[in-house]
C-alpha cells in the first residue's frame, strides 16, 4: 500500500473585518473512502491569538497524520473554519477555506483564501453591529464544489498552512515523485 505522511502546522490567519480582537481556527482533514488513517488526528483547534499591530494572528498549531491508500482517488484535503472573537469573548465565523494537501514530497507553504456566506442586507447589518453570522450547516457542504458553487459568498481573509509531505510506495501506482 502507498503511504502519505503529513507533518506541518496551521501557521497564521488574517481577517478582512476589523471588529475582531482575535482569531482562532478549527481544521479537519477529509479524504476519500480508499484512504485509511494509521495515526494522528484528523481535526484540531488552535488557540485564540490577539494581534497587536500587524493584524495577523499566529497559531503554529501542529498537524501530524499518516495515511495508507490503495488508490489516488479522494486525495486528502484540509478544511479550515476561522472564527473571530470580539472583546466580549463572543465568537463569530470569519471564514472558511479549503485546499488539497500537496501531492509532491517536500515542504510546502500554502496560503488559503477564506470566504464566508453573504447574507441579506438585514443579516449583514446585524452581523456588523450586533454580531452573529451565517454558517454552513454541514462541513461536507464546504468540501463539495457542486454544492459550494450555489452559495453567495464574499472573501474574508487568508490563512497560511505549512505542509511537510513524505510519500512511500507511490511508484507502485505509477506516480513518480
Amino acid at each position: 500500500m502507498a503511504e502519505l505522511h503529513v507533518i506541518g502546522q496551521v501557521v497564521s490567519g488574517t481577517s478582512s473585518e476589523t471588529p475582531s480582537t482575535g482569531l482562532f481556527a478549527k481544521w479537519s482533514i477529509h479524504s476519500g473512502s480508499s484512504w485509511k488513517k494509521l495515526s494522528g488526528h484528523k481535526e484540531g483547534q488552535t488557540q485564540v491569538d490577539t494581534p497587536r499591530y500587524a493584524g495577523i494572528s499566529y497559531w503554529a498549531h501542529p498537524i501530524d497524520i499518516h495515511f495508507v491508500t490503495k488508490g489516488l482517488q479522494g486525495w486528502p484535503k484540509i478544511i479550515l473554519e476561522v472564527y473571530r472573537q470580539d472583546k466580549f469573548g463572543r465568537s463569530d465565523l470569519a471564514g472558511y477555506g479549503i485546499c488539497h494537501i500537496p501531492s509532491s514530497p517536500g515542504t510546502h507553504i500554502v496560503e488559503i483564501p477564506l470566504w464566508r456566506p453573504f447574507g441579506s442586507t438585514k443579516e449583514e447589518i446585524v452581523r456588523n453591529f450586533i454580531g452573529g453570522s451565517l454558517e454552513v450547516c454541514e462541513p461536507d457542504f464546504i468540501a463539495n464544489p457542486i454544492e459550494r458553487c450555489r452559495l453567495k459568498t464574499i472573501p474574508s481573509g487568508t490563512a497560511k498552512v505549512e505542509f511537510g509531505i513524505i510519500l512511500k510506495n507511490f511508484d507502485n501506482f505509477g506516480v513518480e515523485t
